[in-house]
């Protein structure tokens, strides 16, 4: 596999706003728990179709799930896609990442994480 780009996605995945909006479709539909066990196997399985299992990491989506999860729950949840988008444009910003400034860069990218939730290892200011 030629090298790339820790931001860039490899060919034939989908951007980070779509991991995103598929996140909210999921959070729009099932209940957390449910809606975390079916985003986690459906991006497992894309990325092991793609070639790249390697680079699902269970600790990221995770921690998105519940950030997005606790914004809809703040916007009471009826609101369209471009809404929670427009409203949430941080938690789509994939180089300054929301979840950096909850792990280091060593906890997020390790083994570990890519294979349970890890707790932050940070604060934010």
């Amino acid at each position: 596999m030629a090298e790339q780009k820790q931001d860039e996605a490899p060919k034939g995945f989908f951007q980070h706003t779509g991991h995103v909006k598929l996140a909210w479709l999921y959070l729009r539909k099932y209940p957390i728990d449910e809606a975390l066990t079916r985003i986690s196997e459906s991006l497992q399985m894309f990325a092991a179709a793609n070639g790249a299992p390697e680079l699902y990491n269970q600790t990221l989506t995770s921690a998105y799930m519940f950030l997005i999860h606790e914004r809809m729950t703040l916007m009471d949840d009826a609101h369209a896609w471009q809404e929670f988008a427009d409203a949430n444009g941080d938690l789509l910003n994939w180089k300054d990442s929301i979840v950096r400034k909850y792990y280091s860069e060593e906890r997020l990218n390790s083994e570990l994480a890519k294979k349970a939730f890890l707790l932050p290892d940070r604060t934010p200011a």
